[in-house]
């Protein structure tokens, strides 16, 4: 079990076999971790922000690496960021796992990655209102 307070959640120590950390500056992000969270929990996983200081401790990664993509954590180490992350929580839900059975087909994980780090790289956008449409 990983052990880590989540403002997310309750902001207690929670313990959970995994953890899913997302970017909470990020409203798309947000939305979704709140509607994944009682999913992920009867799993036994827990979501909790990117931001939080000791991610970036558990993880081993610097505050920029850390906020380029999503993160999921296992208890036994495993580690996956950005697409990776997202086909290894779909694995662990049974009727998210033909995302990650698409991801066998060739080529389309070159085609999921440049895809999501497209979106990755625009998801303050995804939001009703964009910085960069405001700005123009």
């Amino acid at each position: 079990m990983i052990s880590l307070a989540s403002e997310f959640t309750d902001g207690k120590g929670r313990h959970a076999r995994g953890w899913l950390f997302f970017d909470a500056e990020c409203g798309f992000c947000t939305r979704t971790a709140r509607w994944l969270l009682p999913i992920l929990e009867r799993r036994e996983l827990a979501v909790a922000p990117l931001q939080d200081p000791r991610v970036g401790a558990l993880l081993g990664l610097s505050r920029s690496e850390l906020l380029r993509e999503l993160r999921f954590l296992l208890s036994d180490g495993s580690q996956y960021g950005g697409v990776d992350a997202v086909l290894a929580v779909a694995r662990e839900i049974w009727w998210a796992r033909p995302v990650a059975w698409l991801a066998k087909i060739p080529g389309m994980m070159g085609q999921l990655r440049r895809g999501y780090y497209w979106f990755a790289g625009r998801r303050r956008c995804a939001a009703m209102h964009c910085e960069i449409e405001r700005a123009s």
